[in-house]
């Protein structure tokens, strides 16, 4: 399947169906991500229940620490 993650297009795994498996297979599901799926905001709460289809637009932030 090809979305849109930070503005690339990206192909992931047909398996790969929720925001919270997208974070896992790109190795976030340990971080403090802030999602942006189709230009809304996304609480963590449904990052287990929110669906990802073929084209979705997603912003991924996470914080780096560093000095």
């Amino acid at each position: 399947m090809k979305i849109w993650i930070n503005g690339d297009r990206v192909e992931i795994p047909d398996e790969v169906t929720t925001v919270a498996e997208l974070l896992s297979y790109f190795q976030l599901d340990q971080k403090v991500v802030i999602v942006e799926k189709n230009k809304d905001i996304l609480q963590k709460e449904f990052h287990a229940t929110e669906t990802v289809a073929e084209g979705d637009m997603l912003e991924l932030v996470h914080f780096v620490g560093g000095g």
